[in-house]
């Protein structure tokens, strides 16, 4: 293996984290999580993060098992199962913070980070609740004038006056993370990722926001080994620690070309709702390593299609 690799195990990974840590997860709800490695941070001694997602199941599971203290996000669903459990039910008991951001306010907090920049300001909240619910939020006013501020002359109106104080834009703080988890289709041993999907969601963000950033991956390759679309290869080597191969690693949900795995997401639902059927849930599934995990499934749906 080449020095430059950067080829890491799941657990590898893990270890390389601390309790207290503020982690970015890319994804979109119940689409392409890096479920192996929130799986391996389950099964860890990491506690009070704060979790800065789109979130979905990731989320839900770090609730689960008492890893969270604060969420960071502008929802968190199964996608099909609208509202995620887990996360409702630390909700309703005041188990974990929560911070709720609208989607373009929460990129907006992303781009900020990765330009490392304080802030960015956005029209994006401005008049809605967002405001009212999180009231260590600012508002800024831009130095150049009205909105209809020719271009070339800043704060300068039509006539070369000098233009009336501009518009005021909510000022959206920078969502700087610890680090980053992702999961994407392809990635090279050097830490390049690609993605094959329809959308590449925030990925390419929340590496760029992360302190590092680990990349997990249904399939890895050799350098130079990452064919397709330039628009593909989402993020760069240069804000990758580590990688992972974890074939079928976002299971259970939505990745490429792999769909959703619904039946058993409804399992993992229904399962969350009552307490002896949570701990069936996790002594079956989440007590093991991955190739356990993937093992148990597999023995699940052949149970379920007699």
């Amino acid at each position: 293996m080449s020095p430059a690799d950067k080829v890491m195990t799941a657990e590898e990974v893990v270890a390389s984290l601390e309790s207290g840590m503020t982690l970015g997860i890319g994804g979109w709800g119940s689409r392409r999580k890096p479920m192996a490695l929130v799986r391996a941070i389950f099964r860890s001694s990491l506690t009070d993060l704060t979790i800065v997602s789109c979130g979905g199941p990731d989320v839900g599971l770090l609730c689960a098992a008492g890893k969270v203290r604060r969420v960071v996000a502008p929802f968190v669903t199964l996608d099909s199962v609208p509202l995620e459990p887990h996360f409702r039910a630390a909700r309703r008991s005041g188990a974990v913070e929560f911070t709720e951001y609208d989607e373009g306010m929460f990129m907006f907090g992303l781009l900020a980070a990765a330009h490392r920049l304080p802030f960015l300001p956005t029209r994006a909240g401005l008049g809605s609740d967002v405001m009212r619910a999180n009231p260590e939020l600012r508002t800024v006013r831009s130095p150049y004038g009205g909105a209809g501020t020719p271009h070339g002359a800043p704060g300068r109106d039509a006539g070369g006056a000098a233009g009336e104080e501009g518009e005021e834009l909510v000022a959206v703080p920078a969502l700087t993370t610890d680090a980053a988890l992702v999961h994407l289709d392809r990635a090279d041993t050097r830490g390049n990722g690609q993605y094959l999907g329809p959308d590449p969601y925030l990925d390419d963000l929340f590496a760029k926001a992360a302190a590092r950033t680990y990349v997990s991956c249904e399939q890895l390759v050799g350098p130079g080994r990452l064919a397709g679309p330039p628009q593909t290869l989402l993020v760069s080597r240069m804000h990758v620690a580590g990688v992972v191969e974890t074939p079928d690693g976002a299971h259970f949900t939505e990745c490429a070309d792999r769909g959703r795995d619904e039946a058993f997401q409804r399992h993992y639902a229904a399962s969350a709702a009552d307490p002896d059927a949570w701990a069936a849930f996790t002594g079956r599934f989440l007590s093991g390593g991955e190739t356990a995990y993937r093992d148990a499934v597999r023995r699940w749906h052949e149970e379920e299609d007699r």
